[in-house]
């Protein structure tokens, strides 16, 4: 009986000259030492698209991290240059990494519901460990980047699985990401159903549940100068954390954008050194 949840992967190869674009920006280790494989698995019985990266070195095991990304629908979906980047560093740093896409984008199944049931695809993803040998089941990480933040936030408070997270420009008040954004609100609402709105609002905003979250090790990072998500969000993060006495750190880098471009090396080692020191 073939009780395997990955139902297709195959491994991402590129061309020349996105290849040399991809060492340029991640480095030469996350091209040469790492497997990036785009996947289709199984998530509450739809089959959704994501990605697992591990490194060629199978000796040894190693820790899990999972990584959400931003965006909605299909605008802020991985492809699979972008893939063989980020992955390939988490991975080259010596992780095993799992991304999902949500349900309903890059051609998968369903229909993503901006921190409802597609929440489930990240907490899914747990069980592919089962199918990639240099796995350690027993250490998981999580990070979440902007929308991915507010997912990741969700998804820590219904599990006990995760040693530590980074979030990177995380919605963490959901409301006030909408009022900042106004075009925003017809995507939450074409998503989440106007069906008790604005009580879903509340639900998905971390800043409301903080109390709920698991007293783990949260690395904060976001841009001073980001326009999309306020800068606020995460320091009224922090500000709870301080008052339920959680390990966390913040970083708002000064200049920074929402996508902190141009602070990538900062940014990668600040990361690097979060998941070295409590995941590794």
């Amino acid at each position: 009986m073939n009780t395997s949840r990955i139902v297709e992967r195959k491994e991402i190869v590129l061309n020349d000259s996105l290849t040399k674009m991809v060492i340029s920006g991640w480095g030469n280790d996350a091209f040469e030492n790492t497997v990036v494989e785009k996947i289709t698995y199984l998530s509450d019985g739809l089959k959704v698209r994501g990605y697992v990266a591990y490194p060629k070195d199978s000796s040894k095991k190693y820790p899990c991290i999972i990584w959400n990304r931003g965006g909605v629908g299909n605008h802020g979906a991985i492809d699979e240059f972008t893939a063989r980047g980020i992955y390939g560093q988490l991975a080259s740093w010596g992780y095993v990494v799992f991304a999902s896409q949500y349900r309903g984008n890059a051609g998968g199944e369903g229909k993503e519901e901006l921190g409802g049931k597609d929440v489930n695809d990240i907490l899914n993803l747990v069980s592919l460990a089962d199918e990639i040998p240099s796995a350690d089941k027993t250490k998981w990480g999580i990070e979440g980047w902007s929308r991915g933040g507010m997912m990741t936030y969700i998804a820590l408070t219904k599990t006990d699985k995760f040693k530590c997270a980074v979030l990177v420009g995380a919605i963490s008040d959901l409301r006030q990401y909408i009022n900042n954004n106004p075009e925003g609100l017809r995507n939450h609402k074409e998503y989440i159903n106007e069906e008790n709105l604005e009580e879903k609002i509340i639900q998905r905003s971390a800043i409301n549940f903080a109390d709920q979250l698991p007293n783990i090790p949260y690395l904060i990072l976001h841009g001073g100068a980001d326009e999309t998500v306020s800068p606020s969000q995460s320091t009224r993060m922090a500000e709870k954390f301080n008052e339920l006495h959680f390990n966390h750190k913040l970083v708002i880098i000064e200049n920074g954008d929402h996508y902190l471009k141009q602070y990538k090396k900062k940014v990668d080692s600040i990361r690097k050194e979060w998941y070295s020191k409590y995941l590794l």
